[in-house]
C-alpha cells in the first residue's frame, strides 16, 4: 500500500491511498502551518503508508492536531495511533462530536469547538462549521481554511476509482454516479440549504476525501451538489406510502 503526496493548494498537502481490490481512494489532508493539522487520519491498518507519507513533509512528532469530519473508520480509525505517535497532539472536532463519542474514544482530551470557531495553527486559519448529518452523522462537521480558501469537504463529492491529485473536469457526474452507488448520504430537509451555506464562503478550492481536490467553480458544484440532494428528497418523499 502506497500513499501519493501531493500539494494541492499552499501549505495543504493531500496524502492519497488508492486500494485496488476496492477501487476506490481515501485521502487525508496535511495542513502544514506551524503547528501541523491533519484532516482524517485513515483507518488504522493504513497509518504506516499514511504517517510515512507525512513524514516526509513535516516530522510526526510535530504534529499538534488531529481532526475529521465525523466518527468513522477512514475518517477517525488511526486517532490513537496518532496521538501516540505526536505527544503533544490533540483531536479537534465539534461540540457535539466531542460530546458524544470523541471524549470517550480518544486517548487525550480533545478540543471541542463551536460552529463557526476559529483555531489558528501558525499561518492557517481554519475556521469549524457544523454540518450535521451533512454528509452523514449527527456530529458532522467540516473545516474551512480561510488563509487559502480551502473547504475540506469530507465525503461530499465521493466518487469511485484512481483520480489525479487536482482537477478542474466535473466534480458532480462521478458524485452523483457515487451516491446512486453507496447511498451514503443521511438526506434530511436542512441537507439542501446547509450545502447552500457551504457556497456562500467564497471557496477557491475544494478538498474532497474520496476525489481529486477541485480547482473549478467551487460556488456552482455545491449549489449543484444542493440541488441533488433536494431532488433525492423529494423523490424519497414523492415515493412514500400515502
Amino acid at each position: 500500500m502506497e500513499t501519493r503526496v501531493a500539494e494541492v493548494a499552499d501549505g495543504v498537502h493531500q496524502l492519497t491511498t488508492y486500494v485496488s481490490d476496492m477501487d476506490f481512494s481515501f485521502n487525508q489532508y496535511l495542513i502544514a502551518g506551524d503547528e501541523p493539522l491533519l484532516f482524517h487520519t485513515g483507518p488504522r491498518h493504513m497509518f504506516p503508508s499514511v504517517s510515512e507519507a507525512v513524514s516526509r513533509v513535516v516530522p510526526i512528532d510535530t504534529m499538534r492536531w488531529i481532526s475529521f469530519g465525523h466518527v468513522e473508520a477512514d475518517e477517525c480509525g488511526s486517532m490513537n495511533d496518532w496521538l501516540a505517535a505526536a505527544p503533544l497532539s490533540i483531536v479537534v472536532q465539534g461540540m457535539t462530536g466531542c460530546m458524544v463519542s470523541i471524549t470517550d474514544l480518544a486517548d487525550r482530551p480533545p478540543r471541542p469547538l463551536a460552529d463557526g470557531d476559529v483555531l489558528d495553527i501558525g499561518g492557517h486559519r481554519m475556521r469549524w462549521l457544523d454540518t450535521p448529518h451533512v454528509p452523514h452523522g449527527w456530529e458532522a462537521g467540516l473545516f474551512y481554511d480561510e488563509t487559502t480558501r480551502t473547504l475540506f469537504c469530507g465525503d461530499l463529492f465521493t466518487q469511485t476509482g484512481a483520480y489525479p491529485a487536482t482537477t478542474t473536469d466535473d466534480i458532480m457526474g462521478p458524485a452523483i454516479a457515487g451516491e446512486d452507488l453507496f447511498q451514503a448520504s443521511s438526506l434530511a430537509p436542512a441537507s439542501g440549504a446547509t450545502v447552500r451555506r457551504l457556497a456562500d464562503l467564497g471557496i477557491d478550492t475544494l478538498a474532497l476525501m474520496h476525489g481529486p481536490t477541485y480547482t473549478g467553480d467551487c460556488r456552482g458544484a455545491l449549489l449543484d451538489l444542493a440541488d441533488d440532494f433536494d431532488k433525492r428528497i423529494a423523490g424519497a418523499l414523492n415515493s412514500s406510502p400515502s
